[in-house]
């Protein structure tokens, strides 16, 4: 089934049935497949630099929103990297895989742990941002989060925050992508569904990481404020995985839409790399 989407200005909307709501996805381009999810709290739009020269390249590009987020329902009772990790599998395997999965944030850890439960559904791993373990927050740290995230504050504090993830150069629609978040996070059962999705432990991701043997690329931003030292936590990732790392300068959280003139031709060598095998 396919609709207009009230999100993403001129796209049409796919929808994946899943057991307890369905995921909403788009697609664009032929060729193999390349299947990019954003972290929690953001909309598969923050792929809008990227999945346009990514297609242009010669590559068949979903992007998908997580539970809870964006067009996807609101109606799960599970909000965390496995179960967005079973999502990624699932339309995987409904797109006929193998596919190299594009995780930014927590969706990174979810394609991480994606890798390791369905290897043959997954060709490679591009993780930009990635969460793939506990970063060591200490309580008071945490309360303060949680107590930022309730109502009726709570919408305005996390459009504070995600624009502090943005210490590089804006995009110049930064505004305008916030103001489609704030509408997703208006829907019926949204905002319940993205505080329980902070709620996510990435435990569950770093126990499997031996398991994976995927190829994978860790795109960083040098100056992502979700990470104690950056460049540490990429070279954990890429000893871990046997990985490479892009470290973007002057970068946030979100390179692939800060600096897409970085990242779109890291991610086309590398893809090209696994599809010409």
């Amino acid at each position: 089934m396919e609709q207009t989407s009230t999100l993403a200005d001129t796209s049409s909307t796919v929808y994946l049935e899943r057991p307890g709501g369905r995921i909403a996805y788009e697609m664009a381009g032929s060729g193999p497949l390349l299947i990019c999810a954003p972290g929690m709290g953001d909309l598969r739009s923050v792929y809008r630099f990227l999945s346009p020269v990514l297609s242009a390249a010669g590559f068949s590009v979903v992007t998908m929103d997580l539970r809870g987020h964006g067009d996807s329902d609101a109606t799960f009772s599970d909000y965390d990297d496995v179960a967005a990790g079973t999502d990624l599998i699932a339309l995987a395997e409904h797109l006929g895989g193998a596919a190299v999965l594009v995780g930014n944030s927590m969706a990174a850890g979810a394609a991480a742990w994606a890798a390791a439960e369905a290897p043959d559904l997954v060709a490679g791993l591009v993780l930009i941002g990635p969460f793939v373990r506990n970063a060591p927050v200490g309580f008071p740290a945490m309360l303060a989060f949680r107590l930022a995230l309730l109502r009726p504050w709570g919408p305005a504090a996390w459009k504070a925050y995600y624009a502090s993830l943005y210490p590089g150069r804006r995009p110049a629609d930064l505004a305008e992508h916030q103001a489609r978040i704030r509408e997703s996070l208006r829907r019926p059962g949204h905002w319940r569904a993205f505080v329980a999705t902070t709620h996510t432990s990435h435990q569950p991701v770093e126990a499997r990481l031996g398991e994976i043997h995927a190829p994978t690329l860790v795109v960083m931003g040098e100056r992502d404020p979700d990470f104690r030292d950056p460049a540490v936590e990429a070279q954990f990732i890429a000893s871990r995985l046997d990985a490479e790392v892009i470290m973007v300068p002057r970068a946030g959280h979100y390179p692939q839409a800060e600096y897409p003139e970085v990242v779109a031709p890291a991610v086309i060598r590398f893809v090209r790399q696994i599809f010409d095998r």
